[in-house]
């Protein structure tokens, strides 16, 4: 069982990025490391005691953009994904009206199932073809 939690542990969280992104998406590291972490409030996902998930969420006014979520390949089909996202819509549900996030294609119907409904054009971001999607806190 995970254990999920806001953290100001960036280090750690960047760890995570790299192995999931630039390690393993070849996402080049100045578009993953991009001098925006100190603006956002990071979530870590902890399982026996190892950091093995994380995201990022860039307050915009009365929306939360969420970002960088990852998890560790080996646990991808554990739910730990699906967990961390429902720990953080609960954090964020009271304080912000809207969430949104930059999808990977491949990856909105995982963001479906959690209510996030994809709008607007397919475009490139580092490489891989995403798209916006958004739900209602």
């Amino acid at each position: 069982m995970a254990d999920f939690r806001r953290t100001d542990d960036i280090a750690t969280c960047l760890m995570i990025r790299r192995v999931v992104f630039i390690e393993g998406q070849n996402v080049p590291e100045d578009l993953e490391v991009d001098g925006e972490d100190h603006l956002c409030r990071h979530y870590l996902g902890v399982v026996e005691g190892n950091a093995v998930a994380t995201a990022r969420v860039k307050p915009l006014g009365c929306q939360a953009k969420i970002q960088r979520v990852a998890v560790l390949e080996d646990l991808c089909s554990k739910g730990i994904g699906t967990d961390l996202m429902r720990f953080i819509l609960s954090d964020l549900a009271g304080e912000f009206e809207e969430a949104v996030l930059g999808s990977q294609t491949h990856a909105i119907g995982f963001y479906a199932r959690l209510g996030f409904e994809a709008f607007g054009p397919e475009y490139d971001d580092a490489g891989i073809p995403h798209r916006d999607m958004r739900r209602t806190l």
